[in-house]
Formats: C-alpha cells, structure tokens, sequence
C-alpha cells in the first residue's frame, strides 16, 4: 500500500484542476499514513502472497494516474484490470482497499487529537468556535449577571439514534481502537528504540488481524445489539469527559483557584435506541423496558465505582479534617441501614469519617443496582443530597481542593445521567396511532373481536413507559414523539391511546408529546398547529406542569427528500422562525428538536455553524440534535474530539442568543428574503423535474445500489416502510442518501442548487449574500463539500446502467453547473481550495475509492445482468452480492460518509 512517495505522487497536480495537497500534509499525520500503509503491504504480502499485492498496487497506481492526469488513458486501463479480475481477486482488493482506509481514517483521527492537544492552554480567539471566546465576547456585550444567567441557562442534548449508517461492523471497530491505541502510544518521544520495535510488531500483528476479520456481518443488529453499541460509548468517553468539559468550561468562567462551580451540568444524553419503533417492528414494548434496564444498571455500576474511586482517596484524618455535624447525622443514619456494611469500613477507615460515608455511599449505589429494597437509593436526588454533604463538611474542614475535584466531578455524573443515563424517546408514525384508534372504536363497536398485533403493542407501549417512569423516574422516558405529524389530532390521538392503555387516569404515565413535522407542507403548517395543540387540555396541562417548556421536533431528512435540499433547508429556516415567533407569542421555553443525519443531504455538516446560522430566538441557550450512525463514533469515540465537539456546540449555543449574531441572522434574512424565495421557486421546480418524471423510482434503483443497501445487516430498521421501489413516498431517507452516495453522485446534497443560482444569475448579489447572510453561506460550503466527494467519471458510469439518457442526463448538467457556480460565489479556484483540512482528506482519498467504485460498478453489472436484485441466485450470484456488499463498506469508509 501506499509510501510516502505515492502520496506525494498522487497529488502532483494539475494546479489548474486539483490542488497539490500532499505539500500540506503534516510530517506527522505523513510518517503515520506511510507506516500504516507499509505495514499493510507486508500483511497482504504474507497472509495472501505477492501477487495480491502486486494487483493491488497496479490499481492504485492506475487510480492515482487517472486522478492526476484525466486525458492519459489510466481510467481505462483501471476498468480493464478490474474486469480481468476473478470474483476472489476482486474482493480481496477490495478488502485491501477498505483496510487501507480504515488506517488512513485512524491516521488522520489521531492526528487531530494532537493537534486539539497542542491548542489546550493556548490562547483561543474565535468567539464562534471556543468557549473562551464565547464567554469574552458575552462579558463584551452584558453585564455579569446576564452573562451567569446564559451559562446557568444553557442546555446541549445530542440524542443517540440506530438509524443504521455505520457500515462498520463492531469487531473492525475494536481492531481500529487497538490500532489507534498503539499509534497514540508510539507518539511517546520517550520511547526506547526497543519499545518502538516491540510496538511495531504489536501493530502488524493487528493490521493483520484487521486483514483477516470478516468485514461483513452475518446477521443484523438486534435493537438489544445496538443499545450495547451505545453503551460502549457511554463507557468509552460520555462518562469522563462531560465532566471533564464542565471542569474546562468553569475554569473559564471562574478561575482555576477552588470554588463552587458557576457552570451547571448542561449536557443531557437522549436516546431512540431502543425506543423509536416508527417502521421498526424489531422494537417492542418488551425491548424497550429492557433497554431502559440495560441503561440503568450501566450508569448504577459507573456510579459506584466512581464513588468507591473517590472514597479511596478521602484518606483524610479527622484531626486535620474534623467531619461535619451534617455528616456525622448521615453515617448514623448510614450505620441504622447496614450495622455490619458500616462496621466493617470504620474498622478499615477508623478515624477517616468522608472515607467511610463515600464508601457506604458506594455499597448504596450498588444496593440500588442489584434492587436491595433496604439499602438501595430511592433516586438520584438523595444520592445527590448524601453527596452535598461530603462535600460541604470538606469546605467547612477547609479541603476545598478535593470538595471541587474528585466530589464534584461525581456530583456532576449524577446531575447528568441521574439513574438512567440516558432520557429514551418514544417515536411512532401518526398513521399508526389512527389505526390503533380506528379499532378500538370497532371493537368497542363490537365490529371487531380481537386487536391487530400492532394495535396491542401501540397499547404496551403506554403502559411500558408508565413501568419505566415507576422504576427509573419520569425522566427515563416521558417523551413521546408522533413521526409526520399533520394536525393537533394526531397529539390528541395519542392521549386518547395512553387513556385506552389503562383502567384508570392515575395509570396514565406523564407524556411530552411532540410533533415531528417533516415534509415542506407540515414545516410551513407547523405554527397553526402548534396554536390548536395548547388548546388540548392535557396538553396546556403539561406546558404548566413543565414551566411552560415546549420541544417540537423538525425533520431534515424527508424534507429534503420531499423538496430538494434547498428548498428544504430555507424551509426549515422560516419553520423555525415561525415557531420562535410563536413561542414568543405564547411564553413557550422553547426546544427546538433537530432531525439531522450525518450526511448533508440530511443536515449533516458542522453543528455549530448551523447553529450560529438559526432563526433569532430560535435557540435561547437550548439546543437539542440527533446524533446517528457514524457520526456517533466520529464524535464521540475518542475522548478529545468529543470534549471539542461538545464545547463547540456549547459555545455556538451561546453565542447564537447574542444581540449581534441575532440581528445579524434577522438583518439578513429580511435582506435576502426575495433572493430566498427565488431560489426556493427555482430549486423546488427543478428536483420535481427529476423525482416526479415518469420511471424515476426504478431507473434510480437502477443507476445506484439503492436495492443492494439494503441488503447491509447494518441496523434492525427496514431500508423501507413497506412499499417498492416504484414509489421514493415510503424510501426512508437514510438509503436514499447512502445510495447517492455510494454511486459518488452525492445528488441529495446539492441537486437544484446550480439552476437556482442561474436563475438569479446576479453573481454580485449571490457573493455580497455569501458574506453577509449565514444560512446560504453554511448551505454553500455544505455543497462545496459534497460536490468536492462526487467524481464525474465514476458518475457517468453508475449513470450508463439506466436506460434514461434524459434523467442522466439532467443529473450531469446539474452537478456541473452546480459546481462552476460554487466555485464562482466562493472566488475559489476549485472546490474546497479554501478548506486546507478537509481539501487534504477528501484528495488523499478520492483515487484509492475510485479503485472500489470500479469494482462496485462491475459486480453491479454482473447483478443486473443475471437479475442478482432478487437473492435467488446461485453460487455465483451470491459471490457477486457478497462482493458489492464489501465494497458498500469500503467506499463509505473511504467518503466517511453513509446516510
């Protein structure tokens, strides 16, 4: 696999064409890949034999020469080595291929976490981008008070979802975590040169074990699978590192000197894993209430031992650190509980009173996960009270360093995760909820014996919440989210299911119902429902009970998919406006609920650029995501990028209620409302002309490996609602994206953008609005960044397997029109030149996917030719199913991208 001489000579460039972003590649980052990547080529050469490796560099260099140099014939000569290929050969390339980029992805992820490293201490400036910057700024503009009120205000709650867009399957994940192990550890400048050479082997022994796990699982996730999934990145970095960003951000605020904290514990994790059974018939009442165990006994078991942690350290002598009135009450109380638990640790701690409370604190916590009625807490609020106390009785004893160290951290935890980690959502599909009804009422007609299965398990889902609600507090799940959402009926609906699900009102558990509004028409009806649901009365009921706050939900996914990614997101821009508005109207505490996926035909993008670009009012301190698929793992598998990721986020929520960034978003937006509206008018017109002609759905399903997505035991969630290809209505987002995708046309990110810049045609006026009005600049580098992923070549072949030259056509005209009025509005001379990180990943990559597209291109040839779409096939078919399944993974590890 590639040297430090290949990367150089894969981008020795065009100037004109392609950058040469090899010359801008850190020693660093340079020396990693190329280990990585000689370690690779033994590995292939050993386990699998010379030849292998020969084909596989022939390959490489074809791509890269196809890359380089368009008009000298390597793209050819690649395709005509591909097709010269066995079935065997071409998935063992394939696997190289994917190996290498999951080591070069690693490569550039450790590198990162260096350079976050390097920064921390130094003095940030960006007001939009650091926290520090974000509490200059606001000290800038308000009094101190005000500035306090912001912080104690803010809120960050990513939600964790299955949808399934992580290719990966979990045992590669665990090979690149001890492969990303080493090479942080073989950073250590104080290495023997024999440490080196045993880390070396350490790491080719896992390159090759890499190389050797099956890239493909056998059976889909379970929805119990893809809650321990979520676990594992509690585990691995949520527990430690939000108090660890409270500890930063405090700092900030207050000082390094020992105080008590003036940030509060602002994150809380949501959850739909487990829970949203919209279109999943895999997750079930039963699912859901296990889901919600397997969360609390995670977090029962973290608590203890972390509060068993900080007992070891309270080794703390009651002459020098004389306990408390309040803490002495507590160990008698303590004592009454377990005589013989609290014996045993005053003998072991005898003059040590913090020690011995901490540690039956830790017995406490424990009692309550094994559910020991004697000795278990009844809630997190008493676990917190018993800990205020430890840590008040040190103030008072003067050990105010360990009271705000160790003890707060936990206090942190607990204010945090309480008992239930994590806040799980219930989501269902309105037109569900109408069904169910629709029998009651015949039943109650005597028109119908028995309910359906669906309707009965509508009916458990009530009652599972009101379970989890006993046992692990309201706020484990109150939570009730109605999918495509049209009317107030459809929240009155599911009041009227909760009251059907019992025999009594005070059954009923406590529901924050909350409208999903997802396509272009409901986004634009959302403020008139929103005024008919406060005329619900259990609906006004909550809003009081809650201190009159509201979430709503919006959808990003189907409404790009309904109208274009344009007219989407201006959409959604005026739907948030509205209901800000709205809120305002009504002395609504509004959150609003954004549906955003990983890639950008979904929302995806950066978080807090899109949050600096929202609607004034429209965030207020609160600001509320889902996190899905890969992007889980991207932000919140190391510990350092995610500490980055949730401070960004913190200082973009601030800084998004300022008086500057709101007048600046209201003054533009007024500004450009008529340019808004012509490029709506224009972008809108345009996709229609794609999606609704005549055969779209088929010949889509056609020309990308729509079908074939599918078939990747990627997630326990159908690719679809139920209906074929004939009708894109009932295609869930996610493979409509990822089929894009994978096809390297990316058309969910920026089809009918180029039409609609052409329509206005102005470019002064469409530059002076990349300057001046944050969401068209945001939805113009997110198309830059989509297009720079998109390649014509592999394009004009995914396109050449339909038999629409007319919708191929279009397709072409557009990418290049939008691509030369991107490059004109950002004065750049290509995609991306102004982005030096991100123009680097996506150039480093681009020849090596081209490898895989070409060989994805011929297996699906081969599946269209013999009908391979339906699984019946035989041997053969089924080698080629397995093939275009290995490359599906391969070139979403190499775009970093799915749905």
């Amino acid at each position: 696999m590639p040297s430090d001489s290949s990367l150089n000579e894969t981008h020795a460039v065009n100037p004109g064409s392609r950058r040469n972003a090899a010359q801008e590649m850190p020693n660093e980052l340079r020396q990693d890949v190329r280990l990585l990547g000689d370690l690779l080529g033994q590995v292939l050469a050993q386990a699998s034999g010379q030849d292998l490796l020969d084909d596989v560099e022939k390959l490489r260099e074809l791509t890269i020469k196809a890359y380089t140099e368009p008009g000298a014939g390597a793209f050819a000569q690649a395709e005509e080595l591909v097709a010269g290929f066995t079935l065997d050969r071409a998935e063992e390339v394939s696997r190289a291929f994917t190996c290498y980029f999951h080591l070069a992805n690693l490569a550039e992820e450790a590198h990162r976490v260096r350079v976050l490293r390097s920064r921390e201490g130094k003095g940030e400036t960006g007001p939009e981008d650091s926290l520090s910057g974000a509490i200059r700024h606001l000290r800038e503009e308000y009094a101190e008070e005000e500035v306090a009120r912001r912080i104690s205000e803010l809120e960050f709650r990513p939600v964790l979802t299955a949808h399934p867009t992580e290719a990966r399957r979990g045992a590669i994940n665990a090979a690149i975590r001890r492969i990303t192990d080493l090479l942080e550890y073989r950073g250590d400048t104080r290495l023997s040169d024999i440490a080196l050479e045993r880390n070396t082997r350490e790491l080719l022994t896992e390159i090759d074990t890499l190389w050797r796990t099956a890239p493909l699982r056998l059976d889909k996730p379970t929805p119990i699978d893809e809650v321990r999934s979520a676990l594992g990145v509690f585990k691995a970095t949520m527990f430690d590192t939000l108090p660890a960003v409270y500890r930063r951000f405090d700092e900030l605020v207050a000082g390094t000197e020992p105080h008590k904290p003036e940030v509060p514990a602002f994150v809380r994790v949501g959850s739909w894993i487990g829970a949203d059974r919209d279109g999943n018939p895999n997750v079930t009442a039963a699912i859901t209430r296990e889901a919600a165990g397997m969360a609390s006994r995670t977090i029962l078991n973290a608590l203890s031992e972390s509060a068993q942690k900080v007992a070891n350290l309270l080794t703390l002598d009651a002459q020098t650190t004389p306990p408390s009135k309040e803490l002495e009450k507590l160990w008698t109380s303590q004592l009454a509980l377990a005589p013989e638990k609290a014996d045993d640790l005053a003998s072991s701690a005898p003059n040590e009173a913090h020690r011995r409370v901490m540690g039956m604190i830790a017995i406490r916590l424990e009692a309550t996960r094994d559910r020991d009625a004697d000795l278990a807490y009844a809630n997190s609020g008493e676990l917190l009270a018993d800990l205020r106390i430890v840590q008040n009785s040190l103030i008072e004893a003067g050990d105010g360093r360990r009271a705000f160290a160790q003890v707060q951290d936990l206090i942190w935890q607990v204010e945090t995760f309480g008992f239930h980690l994590a806040e799980f959502e219930v989501r269902q599909h309105s037109e569900v909820h109408r069904r169910t009804l629709a029998e009651l009422d015949a039943q109650a007609a005597g028109e119908l014996e028995e309910l359906s299965p669906m309707s009965v398990e509508v009916l458990d889902t009530f009652r599972a919440i009101a379970a989890i609600q006993r046992r692990y507090g309201e706020q484990a799940l109150s939570r009730y989210i109605i999918s495509f959402a049209t009317s107030a009926q459809d929240v009155v609906d599911v009041y009227n299911l909760a009251k059907a699900a019992f025999g009594s009102p005070e059954e009923v558990p406590a529901l924050d119902v909350i409208p999903l509004f997802e396509t272009f028409d409901d986004l634009n009806a959302a403020p008139g429902v929103l005024d008919e649901m406060l005329k619900i009365d259990e609906y006004r009921a909550r809003v009081e009970a809650t201190d009159r706050r509201v979430e709503i939900m919006l959808g990003y996914s189907d409404s790009s998919k309904d109208v274009g990614p344009v007219a989407a997101t201006l959409a959604l821009y005026e739907a948030q406006e509205k209901i800000a508005q709205w809120a305002q109207r009504n002395n609504i505490k509004l959150t609003l609920f954004h549906g955003r996926g990983g890639a950008l035909g979904r929302g995806g993008g950066p978080a807090n650029r899109a949050i600096l670009a929202q609607p004034p009012a429209s965030v207020d301190g609160r600001f509320k995501l889902t996190e899905q698929g890969e992007v889980i793992s991207a932000r919140y598998g190391d510990p350092t990028i995610a500490a980055r990721h949730i401070e960004q986020v913190a200082a973009a929520t601030l800084m998004q209620g300022t008086e500057e960034i709101s007048n600046r978003n209201d003054r533009a937006a007024r500004k450009f409302a008529d340019l808004a509206k012509r490029l709506d008018a224009a972008s809108r017109k345009r996709f229609f002309e794609l999606v609704h002609a005549d055969g779209f759905a088929p010949w889509f399903a056609t020309v990308t490996p729509q079908e074939e997505v599918g078939w990747l035991p990627i997630g326990s969630r159908p690719a679809r609602r139920g209906l074929s290809v004939e009708s894109l209505e009932d295609l869930r987002a996610i493979p409509w994206v990822f089929a894009w995708t994978q096809a390297r046309i990316n058309l969910t990110g920026w089809f009918g953008l180029g039409t609609a810049l052409d329509s206005v045609g102005d470019l002064d006026e469409l530059q002076e609005a990349y300057r001046e009005w944050p969401l068209f600049a945001t939805m113009i580098d997110n198309v830059e960044m989509s297009l720079a992923k998109t390649d014509d070549r592999i394009a004009e072949r995914y396109l050449q397997l339909g038999d629409r030259d007319d919708l191929a056509q279009m397709v072409r005209e557009e990418m290049a029109h939008t691509r030369d009025w991107v490059v004109k509005i950002t004065g750049q001379e290509s995609l991306l030149a102004g982005h030096r990180v991100l123009g680097r990943a996506v150039q480093l990559r681009s020849p090596y996917v081209d490898a895989l597209s070409l060989i994805q291109l011929r297996a699906l040839r081969a599946l269209r030719e013999s009908d391979g779409t339906n699984g019946s096939g035989g041997a053969i078919d089924q080698q080629i199913r397995r093939l275009m399944l290995i490359t599906v993974n391969g070139v979403a590890a190499g775009v970093q991208n799915t749905g």
